[in-house]
C-alpha cells in the first residue's frame, strides 16, 4: 500500500513510499513552494502520482513567538494540504509531534538532530541535503519520520485485525 507522509509547513518535507515490483521504495523531498508559500499545484500533482491510500501528517498548532502573518500563512497552506488530501480521496490521519517522536525516536532527545539521525540510520540510500544546501533538512526528516510512523500504525493494525479474525473462528 502506498503511503505519504507530510511535515507541513514552508519549511516542511514530504516522504512517500510506493509498491513497485513485489518491493516498496521510499523517496522524500523538501516541501514544494511557490513564492512565499507552498506549491499546492505539486503536492496535488504529486499525490496524484503516488496514489497513497493513506497519509500521515504532523498534526501542529499556534507557536509562541509567531507572527500574525506567518501563523496565518501556515494555516492557509495546512488547510490547502487537507483539502487536496481529501479531493483526491487519500484517507488521512492527524499525529501530534509527541506521539510520533514518542514511538520512533524513543531514548533519543526527540529533537531535530535526533530525527535527522535517525533517518541516517534507517534510510541511509536518502539524501536529507537537499540541492544547493549544505546542511540536513529537518523537515524531510521529520516527514520520513511521520512515514515510519505511519508503516508501523499500519502493521500493528493489521496485526490487531488478523488476531481479532482468528479470534472470532
Amino acid at each position: 500500500m502506498n503511503l505519504m507522509a507530510f511535515d507541513p509547513g514552508f519549511n516542511g518535507g514530504i516522504a512517500y513510499s510506493e509498491v513497485v515490483r513485489g518491493g516498496m521504495t521510499v523517496s522524500a523531498i523538501k516541501m514544494p513552494t511557490a513564492g512565499k508559500e507552498i506549491d499546492i499545484n505539486a503536492i496535488a500533482d504529486l499525490i496524484k502520482e503516488v496514489k497513497p491510500a493513506r497519509a500521515v501528517i504532523e498534526k501542529v498548532g499556534a507557536m509562541p513567538g509567531q507572527g500574525v502573518v506567518s501563523m496565518f500563512r501556515f494555516g492557509m497552506g495546512y488547510g490547502q494540504l487537507l483539502g487536496c488530501l481529501a479531493a483526491c480521496g487519500v484517507s488521512t490521519e492527524l499525529v501530534t509531534p509527541q506521539r510520533w517522536k514518542g514511538r520512533v525516536l524513543a531514548g533519543t532527545k526527540k529533537d531535530k538532530d535526533a530525527a535527522i539521525s535517525y533517518c541516517r540510520r534507517v534510510f541511509p540510500s536518502i539524501s536529507l541535503i537537499p540541492p544547493r544546501c549544505r546542511t540536513p533538512h529537518d523537515g524531510i526528516a521529520d516527514a520520513l519520520c511521520l512515514l515510519e510512523y505511519g508503516r508501523r500504525e499500519l502493521e500493528d493494525r493489521r496485526f490487531v485485525q488478523e488476531v481479532r479474525l482468528e479470534c472470532n473462528r
